[in-house]
């Protein structure tokens, strides 16, 4: 009714859970019998989590496998089943994916998810050039919302860090988590953007261009800092990310500096 009232008479909702294959079936029922015979115009996949970020040594396979259940299964799994009424009203796809799509800045599954987005929807969009189905990607950079909570990340990344063995917390060293916190506090102070109205622009425009475009970034840091360094070589592009993060007690690359001179 809140909905509603904010909105239009016109809206309909219906709860959602893209990780569970039986919600995704009932809102494809759903949309099914509010489009009828016209078709669906346009899909916005935005659902997402973030954490765990942070050291991928850190993790186990069910920490990335909760991610990507949502961020990349979950969208594949209801951009399928909805395809067909997208077909019949010759619409739209946007999927929400994320300058971390484009540039790792963390371990985690988040990237991994968000690459994949990428790559799903490259292959969706040029094989739906033939049926008149427009596919759009939003890279959006960092903004103020569930996904950049400080609080939750730092949570959990205390959680990763507890469970570690002991032998693996020595080689990052007992200062190494509260400097990590620090740096990814400072980040999300620096860059995250109150404005979200950047990214539901770019979503208007894709639902609504005649012509819209393949990808859209979202946001300053995106345009200005990650996209440009993600088309650098890697080498510069491992220095500027590096210099983001503290430095592991045990920094293997002297060792391996320290080879290459004694062994040419």
């Amino acid at each position: 009714m809140d909905l509603k009232a904010e909105t239009s008479w016109r809206v309909r909702a219906v709860l959602l859970n893209v990780a569970d294959s039986a919600s995704i079936d009932s809102a494809v029922r759903f949309v099914r019998n509010e489009t009828g015979k016209c078709g669906l115009w346009g899909l916005v996949n935005n659902a997402g989590r973030s954490i765990p970020i942070g050291p991928s040594e850190w993790m186990q396979v069910e920490d990335f496998r909760k991610v990507l259940d949502v961020n990349l299964f979950g969208l594949i799994e209801l951009t399928l089943k909805l395809l067909p009424l997208l077909k019949k009203a010759r619409g739209r796809v946007i999927n929400v994916s994320s300058v971390m799509g484009r540039l790792v800045l963390t371990g985690g599954g988040y990237s991994v998810s968000k690459w994949a987005v990428e790559s799903f929807s490259d292959s969706l969009r040029r094989d739906m050039r033939h049926f008149g189905v427009k596919v759009s990607v939003i890279e959006p950079g960092f903004f103020k919302t569930a996904v950049t909570n400080v609080n939750l990340i730092d949570a959990d990344l205390r959680r990763l860090w507890e469970q570690l063995p002991m032998d693996v917390k020595e080689t990052y060293g007992e200062k190494y988590l509260e400097n990590y916190i620090k740096a990814q506090r400072f980040a999300m102070s620096l860059l995250c953007s109150k404005d979200i109205s950047k990214v539901t622009h770019c979503m208007q425009h894709a639902l609504t261009a005649r012509h819209p475009r393949s990808r859209y970034a979202a946001g300053w840091d995106a345009r200005l800092i990650w996209l440009p360094i993600s088309y650098l070589p890697s080498f510069m592009a491992d220095f500027i990310v590096c210099a983001l993060f503290p430095v592991p007690k045990e920094d293997g690359t002297a060792c391996l500096n320290q080879v290459n001179v004694t062994n040419p």
